[in-house]
């Protein structure tokens, strides 16, 4: 009996998880984390208003969600200042990326982002078989400049660059984002993920037209909006570029009841303060307790804070390792010198204090 007759670009691939989900980890460890702060999830939860319309639309689940996103895409084209045939509804920035290299990316074709940054997009890039180009971080951030020199120097179709930047938390003021487009090579697109743009200083959002065909901006209701279990993010691009998504893209993938949470959750400004407020107390707690520890918190735009162990890779591993087995759940950068530090998620007091509670002992453990 013969199995499977899979492609020969899958058959080349290894088995790749690009992320270990906290609940596997409680389940090989057998007990839950007391401090989840390691996925950059909100801890501070969606909006009760959005909790409200999702519990409301569950009596309508038995309904196919809008294909169209209609009236989120109309009010997301309201929030951006653009027309809704500027915006695109999808299932999390993960989903989007998949559709948009599908769209632009054949076997050998040539991508462009920095060592180190988020292993989803590579995932969907190599998944399609486009070559990855790389450029290290300069400075503990994406260096724009060289992405798009390396961009020319490839002929590459796509350059990811994420502002702010996860996992380190650095971004770039928006005009220096606008400026780099007009160095952009013809025929390349910059896809922009703006995933933790709500947490970053006024002007990080670079101001483009909405019929700039050189960009396509990804954000999400997974970071700030507090719904990453409701899996919904959109794009904002030229009208050409959002309607070729169609030609690809699952019709019926956005869950109704989602769709009707990100609605309200997005009329409701005053949470998403209240939340923009919460992170900024948690960042300044855990710049705090790295200083108590005699580590270094590096300047976040996000709702994570990238804490620098004082050593090398392997250090900061023994100190993460000891940190999850405390019950603490954090993450860090893969890729070196990044990976000197610990990422640590933005938590309630109560998470700040399981932290400085445990963090001693990791330090002690790592360096004895």
């Amino acid at each position: 009996m013969t199995g499977p007759r899979y492609t020969p670009l899958v058959q080349s691939l290894p088995a790749n998880v690009p992320f270990v989900g906290p609940e596997e980890q409680e389940r090989a460890r057998g007990a839950p984390f007391a401090a989840r702060m390691g996925a950059n999830e909100s801890v501070f939860g969606p909006s009760p208003k959005a909790v409200e319309a999702m519990q409301a639309e569950a009596r309508e689940i038995w309904k196919y969600g809008d294909p169209g996103s209609h009236d989120l895409r109309a009010a997301l084209a309201d929030h951006m200042g653009v027309a809704p045939e500027n915006v695109l509804v999808g299932e999390g920035i993960d989903g989007l990326l998949g559709y948009l290299v599908r769209l632009l990316i054949a076997p050998g074709d040539a991508v462009v982002t920095s060592d180190g940054a988020y292993p989803t997009f590579n995932y969907h890039v190599t998944g399609f078989g486009g070559s990855l180009h790389k450029v290290p971080y300069r400075d503990d951030r994406e260096d724009l400049a060289a992405l798009i020199a390396k961009a020319a120097e490839v002929d590459a179709k796509l350059v990811y660059f994420a502002n702010p930047d996860n996992p380190m938390g650095s971004w770039h003021d928006g005009n220096t984002v606008t400026a780099a487009l007009d160095d952009l090579p013809e025929g390349c697109l910059l896809l922009l993920d703006e995933a933790y743009v709500e947490f970053a200083p006024d002007g990080t959002a670079p101001r483009l037209s909405s019929d700039d065909r050189r960009v396509i901006r990804m954000r999400t209701f997974s970071k700030a909006y507090g719904m990453a279990g409701a899996r919904i993010g959109y794009a904002v691009g030229a009208p050409g570029l959002i309607r070729s998504f169609d030609k690809i893209r699952n019709h019926f993938g956005m869950n109704r009841m989602a769709q009707a949470g990100a609605l309200a959750a997005l009329h409701d400004a005053g949470w998403l303060a209240h939340v923009q407020a919460e992170v900024g107390r948690a960042r300044d707690g855990i710049a705090r307790i790295a200083r108590e520890n005699g580590l270094t918190a590096l300047p976040s735009a996000t709702n994570f804070v990238a804490v620098d162990c004082g050593g090398d890779g392997d250090f900061a591993r023994r100190v993460l390792a000891a940190l999850v087995a405390r019950g603490i759940f954090v993450r860090m950068p893969f890729v070196a010198p990044q990976d000197r530090c610990i990422r640590v998620s933005c938590g309630r007091p109560e998470d700040l204090q399981a932290l400085a509670d445990a963090l001693p002992g990791a330090l002690a453990e790592a360096r004895g």
